[in-house]
């Protein structure tokens, strides 16, 4: 059975109407400007691993190895002028029969100490001995000291124990990590 050509154009009419008629809307270019990024980056902060018979010693507390590096992450303008959050993370693992003291130590670009955090690690007794630092948050003022490092440093301190030799075993690591926050608009 044929359609009618009457009905075949109200057909057509209808399906034309509902296709010019749905719904827009002025386009606003004026929008972009509205435009707010906010990605977050992680990267690897310090790593070390050093074996328990480079810390030679007589088996009395003292410091041990101090180690400054260049931290140029804030030279770039656009990430200190974007960054609204920086967090550090911390593990460290000991596997040697002392205990020992590290501080990590922000520099500015006088040499002066912006902050300084300790981690005190037990000595290793024969079971896991891993631990995960509270991150360290900075934000506000806080942040504002981050932002003013030039230099990055660790401060190894051995606690009095067992003297260690070429001979002993085990080993200190520490793996760190960086995650920042930016807001771009």
């Amino acid at each position: 059975m044929e359609i009618p050509h009457s009905i075949r154009r109200i057909h057509t009419f209808l399906g034309l109407a509902f296709l010019f008629s749905s719904c827009a809307s002025d386009l606003d270019i004026d929008q972009i400007n509205n435009i707010k990024l906010e990605p977050v980056f992680v990267a690897n902060l310090a790593f070390f691993d050093v074996p328990a018979n480079k810390f030679i010693d007589d088996g009395n507390a003292h410091e041990i190895a101090v180690d400054v590096q260049p931290f140029k992450i804030f030279k770039e303008n656009h990430f200190k002028d974007n960054l609204v959050k920086a967090e550090l993370d911390f593990e460290i693992e000991n596997t040697i029969n002392r205990a020992f003291s590290i501080d990590f130590v922000l520099y500015d670009k006088n040499d002066a100490i912006i902050e300084t955090i300790t981690f005190e690690v037990p000595a290793y007794t024969g079971s896991p001995n891993v631990i995960k630092f509270p991150t360290e948050v900075f934000e506000q003022a806080r942040l504002e000291l981050l932002k003013k490092t030039v230099e990055i440093g660790f401060t190894v301190k051995i606690a009095a124990g067992p003297a260690l030799n070429e001979n002993s075993v085990g080993n200190l690591k520490l793996r760190s990590s960086a995650t920042a926050y930016m807001e771009i608009e």
